[in-house]
């Protein structure tokens, strides 16, 4: 490689050290870890800290020690912003993040016409720069975006086939928002993001082979096969509401099943049926059981096919986590389903959020990080 090159590569593991350090680094930290000179080193990161990527800290005297203090480095994650929007049937969130994930800014509001999706994506665009405002950023520093929706959504970022409508079909997602943003745009379906955040910062970072479920009001399945999405054909897998043998939409309507809304007066009656069945009203707890009868159906038929080792519920259903868990575990196990573990989301309602931040991330890790660097 010519020196050029060759700078890039050290720059690159420099600054991918500090990416993934838990807090500040030292210079003879970073030696050690880079296998580089010391001298290299330090015009790297002077030249990463001119760049605003990095912050030298002060130095901070070593207790005992007679000798200079250690000069300390951090990353600088806010230096780059990515952009995430969630889009439902009736309302859109987005977030603004820094490149380690940490969200700093937020904006939520309804939708005027979901099932024109120019006017729904104008105001998600409109979202993403509200949360830019609100994260105190500017647009200079936003590298890039992604959008999680619902649907079958192919590698392109596609909608391919979209429950109840056929409005959406067609539509390039990461075109239209380029349009209104012009940055790069990735798209996915917002329970493949689910599961590819809740392996990131969620409960499944113990495991490679994962099923992130909601199930009731809306359903869908985010796959995850050693630890890597598995979107099949124009991204219809997991998309189990269209299949017309699977009984996903025996229970939409019930009460307890609305707990997977996207509608907050129907997941508060969710929430209250589950609150009396807490306090033991024999109606509510047969809402419960039967509901929990629907989805013990619907996770046995996928342990057999998928197999995971774990299955994940989100997308609101954790809200009643205490009553749901423990009685599927029991109707699976009467099942004599396969022992998949069995958890509830803990990044709420913020999954698919979180999961597109990464989509982002991992698509632009080069650009933003420059190139990888194969272990020794």
């Amino acid at each position: 490689m010519n020196q050029s090159a060759v700078r890039r590569v050290n720059t690159s593991v420099i600054l991918r050290a500090l990416a993934v350090s838990a807090g500040p680094t030292t210079l003879t930290a970073l030696a050690e870890q880079a296998g580089l000179s010391r001298r290299t080193i330090e015009l790297i990161l002077d030249s990463l800290v001119e760049a605003g990527w990095v912050a030298e800290l002060d130095r901070v005297p070593v207790s005992g020690s007679a000798g200079r203090p250690a000069r300390r480095y951090e990353l600088r994650a806010e230096h780059a912003l990515l952009a995430s929007v969630y889009i439902t049937t009736s309302d859109a969130t987005a977030v603004v993040a820094d490149v380690r994930g940490r969200i700093l800014g937020r904006a939520h509001g309804p939708l005027r016409a979901y099932q024109d999706p120019q006017v729904t994506l104008d105001d998600a665009a409109a979202l993403v720069l509200q949360a830019l405002d609100d994260a105190g950023g500017s647009a200079d520093r936003l590298r890039a975006g992604a959008v999680a929706s619902g649907g079958a959504i192919d590698d392109e970022g596609v909608v391919r086939r979209l429950v109840h409508t056929t409005h959406w079909e067609g539509v390039h997602l990461p075109d239209e928002l380029n349009r209104r943003i012009p940055m790069p745009w990735f798209a996915d379906n917002d329970t493949n993001l689910g599961a590819l955040a809740e392996r990131w910062r969620g409960v499944a970072d113990d495991h490679d082979n994962v099923v992130w479920a909601i199930l009731g009001n809306r359903t869908g399945l985010g796959i995850l096969i050693r630890g890597a999405v598995h979107r099949g054909l124009d991204g219809a897998a997991g998309e189990i509401v269209e299949a017309r043998s699977i009984p996903t939409a025996s229970v939409e309507n019930h009460p307890v099943a609305w707990l997977s809304s996207p509608e907050p007066a129907e997941r508060a009656v969710a929430l209250a049926r589950c609150e009396a069945a807490r306090a033991g009203e024999p109606a509510a707890l047969a809402e419960v059981d039967a509901f929990v009868e629907n989805i013990a159906s619907i996770l046995t038929f996928l342990s057999w096919t998928v197999a995971p080792s774990l299955i994940v519920l989100g997308g609101g259903l954790e809200d009643a986590a205490d009553l749901l868990l423990p009685r599927v575990r029991e109707a699976m196990l009467d099942a004599r389903a396969p022992e998949a573990e069995l958890r509830a989301t803990r990044l709420g309602r913020d999954a698919a959020l979180v999961g597109a931040v990464k989509l982002a991330l991992d698509r632009m890790d080069t650009e933003l990080f420059g190139p990888l660097v194969p272990s020794p």
